[in-house]
């Protein structure tokens, strides 16, 4: 089904290149556009400026040429300033008629000859940062146009003045969607509007795409249901290193999802928006299936959480805020916090409902009582809606903003829930459904819109805790299989993993490169910690200072470098236990091996246990705040 990219005529659109050329010389890269040749720029391979082109610099004979398509951004670390250029896309589908890509390969080029004048510390960090931005450099899942920008809702797009499709595409973006917004500063200042390109963070596996896409037949009318989740850049990190919000009121894992009808004749769209739980809390990983969650006492946590919700309030309206966090045990005292902090917030209606408690034994029917609950202010939120004239027919007042412990499993049932009472509305009300129908009466059509939800689940979660979303096959089926309760219980062991040994490295990224290239191998087992670290990185959460001190430079005991010994220990321990045990009824003086090897095990997981949180992976650059 053809949607035309616009349903009103509008002023002329800026677009970007969507090829440029490299050339690399001995002392500078030059980037211009194919189209234009005469537009372009250089950057000395010394100290990284940013120049613009002239007919002396083209001069000469460049050691080499190759197209590319787009620039990311630059990073000065510190001794040398990297360029980020993307070497190979892929068109994945529309947002809107207009064309999105995928980036699948990006490349780093490094302007760092005064390395060689440096001193051993300062190669020691530029090599940690460069491990960080190249764990950045192969990180799928990143998504840009060339014609239209794609951070803001189809709401929000047609508020927009007239002539606002002629400003550069950055100037266009919402700024929190961007994730590369950190990483185009130096090219903002320079004032390269036609380099810019915004991309947003989506899904980390190369299929399928963040652009989620279901074309169904209902009788006699084809509709198009889009999803497109984007992720706010300000509180970026991996699932136990980012919990709860900042001082500023920024959530983590704060993703605002957008559900895009299109027939023929209307467009419509439906928001929801996600988020951990906006108070000061963590969950620090320490070795333990379920570490502890931990309320953090601050004189500023109601002025968090009432700048959390003014902040929504101003860009979506009314607020409906459900929690689905459980009301016992740890879960329960950071439900009960959040609780007593939302009487305080006028104009929010906060609606505690414990998923878990009422869909026991795959009872997710129950979800019914939920919305039960909230029908009537749901349903007055609306929805937008706009013909192919143009005329707004309804307009979202609100939005409802779902959380959980992690904000994924049970926030993503719930949604696709909301999402599908929200569809109904829609189709019913541009004729293309009776008011006594509803699209889970077409089988097909129903899996295709089920599948579509229970994929950006999977998306969503992969971003935050590196597996598939728990539940998947209650979105998918509308109901727990066996297949999808093993699946789960891999996917729990795998979270297992890389909560403790693993997401230390994630998160590094995410501060620089929103602010390097060594061999995964070697990231993996010298830089463990690295992947928070990465993502503070790119979010400029975390700025490079050569003054500062060096984040990798006291060279204390890591007792993360002693795991494999311990664990290889207690594995051996167990073993040799298992086989003196066998042997005791044999030989008497077997009884005092067996205690010896049993003894040695059991202190050497006392000690593990006792030391949990310093045998686990940690970021480094930035706090939990």
């Amino acid at each position: 089904m053809d949607i035309e990219p616009s349903l009103v005529g509008s002023a002329e659109r800026f677009k970007l290149d969507h090829e440029l050329e490299l050339h690399e010389f001995e002392d500078k890269f030059v980037i211009k556009s194919l189209q234009s040749p005469n537009q372009g720029f250089w950057i000395s391979r010394r100290d990284g400026n940013i120049n613009f082109l002239d007919d002396e610099i083209c001069s000469g004979s460049p050691s080499r040429t190759s197209t590319i398509y787009g620039v990311v951004g630059t990073i000065r670390l510190v001794v040398g300033t990297y360029v980020v250029v993307i070497t190979s896309c892929k068109e994945v589908g529309s947002f809107l008629g207009y064309p999105v890509y995928r980036v699948m390969s990006m490349r780093v080029l490094a302007c760092n000859d005064a390395l060689k004048f440096s001193t051993g510390q300062e190669k020691k960090d530029e090599a940690y940062f460069m491990t960080l931005l190249n764990i950045v450099e192969s990180t799928p899942g990143l998504y840009y146009s060339y014609e239209t920008d794609i951070t803001l809702n189809l709401q929000r797009r047609n508020k927009l003045v007239e002539g606002w499709m002629s400003k550069p595409l950055w100037k266009q973006a919402d700024p929190r969607y961007i994730w590369n917004r950190h990483l185009s500063e130096e090219l903002i200042e320079c004032k390269l509007d036609r380099f810019i390109v915004p991309i947003i963070q989506g899904n980390i596996l190369p299929s399928p795409s963040i652009f989620q896409v279901a074309e169904l037949k209902l009788k006699d009318s084809l509709a198009m249901v889009t999803l497109v989740s984007r992720r706010c850049n300000r509180r970026l990190g991996t699932r136990m290193w980012r919990r709860g919000a900042n001082l500023e009121g920024d959530a983590a894992n704060f993703i605002e999802t957008e559900q895009l009808l299109e027939t023929e004749r209307f467009r419509s769209s439906f928001l929801q928006v996600r988020g951990s739980i906006p108070l000061l809390w963590e969950q620090i990983v320490d070795l333990s299936y379920k570490p502890h969650l931990s309320v953090i006492k601050h004189e500023q946590t109601p002025l968090v959480v009432e700048r959390h919700f003014s902040d929504l309030s101003q860009r979506y309206g009314e607020i409906i805020a459900i929690d689905l966090t459980e009301k016992h045990g740890e879960e329960g005292q950071l439900s009960a916090a959040y609780a007593a902090e939302m009487k305080n917030v006028p104009n929010v209606r906060y609606v505690p409902f414990d998923f878990h408690g009422h869909c026991k034994d795959s009872n997710f029917d129950n979800l019914e009582i939920l919305y039960d609950q909230i029908s009537e202010d749901a349903e007055k939120q609306r929805y937008f809606l706009i013909d192919r004239e143009g005329n707004v027919l309804e307009e979202q007042k609100g939005v409802i903003r779902s959380n959980c412990v992690d904000s994924l499993d049970r926030t993503n049932v719930t949604q696709c829930y909301l999402a599908q009472k929200a569809l109904n509305l829609q189709l019913q009300r541009i004729g293309v459904l009776s008011p006594s129908e509803c699209i889970s009466m077409f089988d097909e059509e129903y899996g295709k819109y089920r599948a579509l939800w229970a994929e950006q689940g999977d998306e969503i979660s992969l971003e935050y805790t590196g597996t598939h979303a728990l539940k998947g096959d209650i979105v998918r089926y509308g109901k727990q299989t066996i297949f999808g309760m093993i699946k789960d219980g891999m996917s729990a062991l795998s979270r297992y993993y890389l909560n403790n040994f693993h997401d230390g490295i994630r998160q590094a990224s995410s501060f620089v490169f929103h602010n390097l290239p060594l061999n995964l191998d070697r990231v993996l087992t010298s830089f463990i910690h690295l992947m928070q670290d990465a993502l503070d990185l790119i979010s400029g959460h975390y700025t490079v200072n050569r003054n500062s001190l060096s984040p990798i430079g006291q060279n204390g005991f890591d007792p993360f470098s002693f795991l494999p010994v311990t664990s290889a220990l207690i594995i051996g321990g167990l073993t040799a236990t298992t086989l003196t045990v066998q042997q005791v009824g044999r030989n008497v003086h077997q009884y005092v091996s067996t205690a010896i090897c049993a003894g040695i095990t059991a202190g050497v997981m006392a000690i593990l246990k006792a030391n949990g949180r310093q045998f686990c992976s940690r970021p480094r650059l930035c706090g939990l705040l």
